[in-house]
């Protein structure tokens, strides 16, 4: 949703424009991954994708993730396995338009994951989040911006999810869910304000149990979405949220298109 080659693209063919995205935030090294390929280097099927080197792979019960990408500008590779284990699914997706274009599955909000990785060398292991979106217009044409955030819970975990949309109207979905992926009463967090990212400005706004929140640390600062790292409290808990804030005014600048090739190869 976000390649500048499918916007330049006039058949905008979604299966020539496929992409594996990798980030690992350290201490002292990050790195970032997202090539893009041509539908030559795509296959799949009901169980199964691969886009180039990369592949990821459904048993029914695992989600194995195989990963074989560089980075880029600075060429540094990321190679290793991802296995996500979901607790449990989730019954459905939901809609985040009003004419339900846009749609947003949080399909396992609670997981396991174990990341080992050759290139780094690093493993470990923890809890995780798996979603899909998917819809019938480009994401500009119907939300003006957007925030959301997950955040690990002792029975499951909380998401958020607020758009406001190009017709003036916004949406709030504040989510609980028990590890097997039932959804449970959450009382409605109040909105709480965070500064913007210090360099592009990007607008972080949430929501938290008693209307406070703060930054820390900001993953990515880009000029037109940020991620960050958050300490607040839902449903009653401390928490430690990861945060995105998407600006699509900024996203469809014409300039910002051209940025976006440096760190989104096309070979």
């Amino acid at each position: 949703m976000f390649s500048p080659y499918y916007a330049w693209d006039r058949k905008q063919d979604p299966y020539d424009h496929c992409a594996v995205n990798v980030v690992l935030y350290g201490e002292r090294e990050s790195r970032f991954a997202m090539t893009e390929r041509r539908k030559s280097a795509l296959s799949r099927d009901a169980h199964s994708i691969a886009i180039g080197p990369s592949s990821l792979a459904w048993d029914g019960t695992e989600l194995t993730i195989r990963l074989d990408e560089r980075c880029a500008p600075i060429p540094r590779a990321i190679r290793g396995t991802v296995r996500v284990q979901p607790n449990g699914i989730t019954r459905e997706p939901f809609t985040l338009d009003a004419p339900g274009e846009h749609r947003w599955w949080p399909m396992a909000p609670s997981s396991r994951v174990a990341v080992s990785l050759d290139e780094p060398s690093i493993a470990w292991s923890g809890t995780g989040y798996f979603d899909t979106n998917d819809g019938d217009r480009p994401l500009a044409e119907s939300f003006s911006q957007w925030n959301w955030c997950r955040a690990d819970l002792s029975d499951g975990a909380a998401v958020l999810y607020d758009v406001e949309r190009r017709d003036g109207s916004g949406q709030n979905l504040s989510l609980r869910f028990g590890r097997d992926g039932s959804r449970r009463e959450i009382r409605p967090p109040l909105a709480a304000s965070l500064p913007p990212t210090r360099l592009w400005h990007i607008p972080r706004p949430t929501r938290s149990d008693d209307g406070r929140a703060a930054v820390v640390r900001t993953f990515e600062d880009t000029p037109f979405y940020a991620r960050s790292l958050l300490s607040s409290t839902l449903a009653g808990e401390e928490v430690r949220p990861v945060h995105e804030s998407l600006v699509l005014d900024r996203f469809t600048n014409p300039l910002v298109r051209l940025m976006l090739p440096f760190r989104m190869p096309r070979p």
